[in-house]
């Protein structure tokens, strides 16, 4: 978590002040807020008043605990942790960094990382099991008392980006013939385990999903000998356990649902996925698409604890392809030597054309993976897109061509005093911007189509490739209406 995630997100913020929570201040100020806080915790270590510092994490949300923590020093994060309550610890556990979360299971006593697995639910146990060395997941396994890490071993068996690798097995389950009275000493008996309460799913007796039934109806039902069986939600949404993740949780955005159920291959109830873990899906999701988008190898961690090498291997690879690929372009100049000998001006707008048919096809193709990425738009939807973008970029061309002859005329030919720049080569540019923009758009909104169609990642097919094949179009047509309108 980092200070920007936060300041994107909220405009005010509550800390812990001296005589208890104070007003958090306005947006210009958080981040001196965060710094004063910040240094106020490292300097009440250093001078090891740890009573005091207690009292400071006592009004503290664990999230924020966890999030001045990953900006301590390394020196101070095992103290300052070890003042923590055991369950305010086992919160602060989750939400830290993955390097400080290795570092502090390192230095942990057995009894200690007992105590913190004991508090922390399956889903969260297996989200840092993912995060750590093998040495490190041997250890917490170990510590781990048997049926978790009969649970953990089973999770770990489905593929990575799968419903069943995300979902939690501690929720409430309820049996059709349970009364409400009934269902309420269930849920007390194992509330405090279950990832959620406000949501029971019911099933039959081979465990298989047949509705659920939410707190709210409990509580509202007057009946507390009625059955479960005639107050529950018989139509019931799920997931298998193969499921794409990305998938799921589109599903549980479309009909607002804070948990979903999962089941397997015959229908029987295994775990749920929890809407916080939503949350992660849809963060990783955003940040994969917009490294691919940037022609960057996707990363699971933070910049600013990425090492230079690791940068440097995720961008050289797609900086290589693009490099050579930009060579066709070079092959379409080379060609038509010849042609801007005779009128060397046309060089001069050479980059105007490629950047603005760019321009294009990048607004066009992030519409569009937007689209797809949200189910708004599938590869039968191929010529509807392509009908709207083409008549878009007709438009768009037209206006950019006309403000561009106005442009090219006055400021170029007149105010810069260059007497090649004629009618005709200002009507040789427009041109070409009113078909390099109608193409841009076809290209921009074809590729992620048919990336998606062929099962590739359309964000892969966005900016980079786009834009080389947009340059080399641009060139061409350029130099295509240079050849039969100036008659070079």
């Amino acid at each position: 978590m980092t200070l920007r995630f936060f300041r994107n997100i909220i405009n005010i913020r509550y800390f812990s002040g001296k005589g208890g929570i104070v007003m958090a201040e306005p947006e210009e100020r958080f981040e001196e807020v965060y710094d004063e806080l910040r240094d106020e915790l490292e300097e009440l270590c250093h001078e090891k008043r740890y009573n005091d510092l207690r009292k400071r994490f006592l009004d503290m949300n664990p999230a924020d605990i966890a999030w001045l923590f990953d900006d301590m020093p390394e020196d101070h994060l095992p103290v300052m942790f070890r003042l923590l309550s055991k369950e305010v610890a086992a919160d602060v556990f989750i939400n830290l960094e993955s390097d400080s979360q290795e570092m502090l299971i390192k230095g942990f006593s057995n009894a200690e990382l007992e105590a913190i697995l004991d508090e922390m639910f399956l889903d969260d146990t297996i989200d840092v099991i993912e995060e750590m060395p093998a040495n490190v997941v041997k250890r917490i396994l170990k510590y781990s008392d048997p049926e978790t890490r009969s649970e953990i071993n089973k999770i770990l068996q489905y593929p990575e980006d799968s419903a069943g690798s995300l979902m939690t097995t501690e929720f409430i389950r309820l049996r059709r013939g349970t009364t409400v009275a009934g269902a309420f000493d269930v849920i007390r008996q194992k509330g405090d385990d279950s990832e959620t309460i406000n949501v029971s799913y019911v099933t039959d007796e081979e465990r298989h999903l047949i509705g659920y039934v939410t707190i709210r109806t409990l509580v509202l039902e007057k009946d507390t000998s009625a059955l479960i069986g005639d107050i529950m939600e018989p139509n019931v949404i799920s997931a298998t356990t193969t499921d794409d993740k990305e998938s799921v949780v589109q599903r549980m955005s479309k009909y607002d649902f804070d948990t979903m159920p999962v089941v397997d291959a015959e229908n029987r109830l295994v775990g749920i996925i929890t809407f916080d873990d939503a949350i992660d899906v849809i963060e990783e999701e955003a940040t994969e698409d917009i490294e691919k988008m940037a022609a960057i190898t996707p990363s699971d961690r933070p910049y600013l604890r990425t090492a230079v090498v690791d940068i440097w291997k995720s961008r050289i690879p797609w900086l290589m392809i693009l490099m050579l690929s930009s060579t066709f372009t070079g092959m379409i100049i080379s060609s038509f030597e010849g042609a801007l000998a005779s009128c060397v001006v046309l060089t001069a707008f050479i980059p105007m054309l490629m950047g603005t048919g760019g321009n294009c096809s990048n607004q066009t193709s992030a519409t569009v993976i937007r689209g797809l990425s949200l189910q708004e738009i599938e590869f039968r939807d191929l010529f509807k897109v392509i009908w709207k973008e083409a008549r878009v970029g007709l438009l768009a061309g037209a206006a950019l061509a006309g403000v561009s002859f106005v442009k090219v005329l006055l400021f170029d030919g007149m105010l810069l005093g260059n007497p090649e720049v004629t009618p005709m080569v200002s009507a040789v540019i427009s041109l070409t911007l009113v078909l390099t923009v109608f193409c841009s758009k076809i290209v921009g909104a074809f590729m992620p189509l048919f990336a998606k169609k062929v099962g590739a990642d359309p964000a892969v097919m966005a900016s980079p490739f786009i834009t080389t094949v947009v340059d080399a179009l641009s060139l061409v047509i350029y130099f295509g209406f240079a050849t039969v309108l100036l008659g070079i």
